[in-house]
């Protein structure tokens, strides 16, 4: 296990990350409205095991005793994501006053703790009603939320300093529209190509919006791009790397970065993606200046030529001899030192931070208290080490958040996954924290004491 290189703590922001539905559980509770994960998880077939984040975590009544939790570990930094229908039930105008003190309370009490809040606007769950009216594919949901943004950042944004508008739009537009893998399950690329250019519209129009209501703020979004490799050195197998590296990576790039959507993709989708009349418009809100670019990392994708794919006539390898979490996703660290280092030299930010980092491993019971989960820690120590050598070689990388503070409700995988640092018993809520969350405990320890 290689160590992590050193960190200078007054630059660099460590942290951990969570998301609303998969946590907060009070699904019914204090005027808190249907969300699109709502419905799908109740939809049999669409959750593994039928799990439901109706409990999740139930951090939505255990919030205090999770602040302590994570002041004890020495957490500087919570990345967490407020839920939409907590704040506007029907996606409109109503606001719900009960949902906005709560997040009100949680901002306040982990300033008072000493950590920084981290917030997310939209980690996925759209209210249902916007859903039943169109969703993401439908323009008038940029609008909606763009609205939601306004209302949440004037309630907290004279406290949180750190704004993320959208947490991964590919997830949202391509999993909930395209392979129905994801809420809301529709399957129709067409529809999953307009919820693209919708997400990436509100999120540039709530930039500014973010900005007028929490003033010194730092705004930005976190993508999901990654290290798209060819299987081989056919050209058949070069080609296809790119244009799967235009549909993962590139088709969000490109357009926050000002350059607009990248042409051999609009090539490649042009019976597909039918441009607003507005487009020149949209690309100039969508590209609003940013402070940060998050990057959610976990596994590089290897691919090859595909003539059976008719969409991208790509398809996934799963490379051989390398170790792979309990996702199946390949560890490879390097791969994040290079992703880094590509997206600092293409699309020069002002910082970039890594939002989300980290692995899912069969974790033992705990035993007298301990969990011990030495992969999941060569895990964060090597992809920590890939990080820092970024930095050595000039990326303005200032941060890094490991997925997740807490076990949770793993979106298609229920509860059958594992990426906390802290375990968390779902029959009774007792939190026993990982032998990773003492590690990184003393790894923050260890950096801040050395600057």
């Amino acid at each position: 296990m290689t160590q992590p290189l050193s960190f200078n703590s007054r630059d660099f922001t460590f942290g951990v990350a969570t998301a609303a539905y998969q946590i907060e559980g009070a699904s019914n509770e204090d005027g808190r409205g249907a969300s699109i994960w709502d419905s799908f998880s109740h939809t049999p077939g669409r959750v593994l095991n039928g799990d439901t984040g109706d409990v999740a975590c139930d951090h939505y009544h255990r919030w205090r005793q999770d602040i302590e939790l994570l002041q004890e570990l020495g957490i500087g930094a919570y990345r967490f994501s407020v839920a939409w229908p907590r704040i506007l039930p029907d996606g409109g105008t109503h606001i719900n006053q009960v949902g906005l003190d709560w997040y009100d309370r949680l901002v306040d009490a982990l300033l008072a703790a000493g950590i920084d809040p981290w917030l997310t606007l939209y980690h996925w769950d759209l209210p249902q009603p916007l859903e039943d009216a169109g969703g993401w594919p439908q323009r008038e949901t940029a609008h909606a939320f763009v609205e939601y943004a306004r209302v949440v950042a004037s309630r907290l944004g004279d406290r949180v300093k750190h704004w993320i508008t959208l947490n991964e739009p590919w997830c949202s537009a391509f999993l909930g529209y395209h392979t129905g893998e994801h809420a809301p399950g529709r399957r129709d690329v067409r529809l999953a190509l307009q919820a693209a250019h919708t997400l990436l519209l509100a999120h540039g129009r709530a930039v500014g919006v973010i900005r007028e209501n929490a003033p010194g703020a730092s705004v930005g979004i976190s993508l999901n791009p990654t290290d798209v490799q060819p299987a081989t050195d056919d050209p058949a197998d070069i080609a296809a790397s790119r244009r799967y590296d235009g549909y993962l990576n590139r088709w969000f790039l490109d357009p926050i970065s000002g350059r607009g959507y990248p042409q051999d993709m609009l090539d490649q989708y042009a019976s597909l993606f039918q441009p607003p009349a507005s487009l020149s418009a949209d690309i100039a809100a969508i590209a609003a200046p940013l402070d940060f670019l998050g990057i959610n990392y976990y596994a590089p994708t290897v691919v090859q030529a595909d003539g059976r794919d008719a969409f991208l006539g790509v398809a996934s390898v799963q490379p051989t001899r390398e170790a792979v979490t309990e996702m199946g996703w390949v560890v490879r660290p390097s791969s994040l030192s290079s992703l880094l280092r590509r997206i600092a030299n293409d699309y020069p930010m002002r910082e970039l931070v890594v939002t989300e980092n980290g692995a899912a491993y069969a974790d033992p019971p705990p035993t007298d208290g301990r969990i011990d989960d030495p992969d999941r820690i060569a895990y964060i120590a090597d992809h920590l080490s890939a990080a820092s050598e970024a930095i050595a070689a000039g990326v303005p990388l200032t941060g890094y958040f490991a997925w997740s503070f807490l076990d949770n409700f793993e979106w298609a995988w229920g509860y059958s996954r594992r990426f906390g640092l802290v375990h968390v018993d779902f029959s009774s809520q007792v939190r026993t924290p990982k032998q990773s969350a003492h590690w990184y405990r003393d790894l923050l320890a260890r950096t801040r004491s050395s600057h």
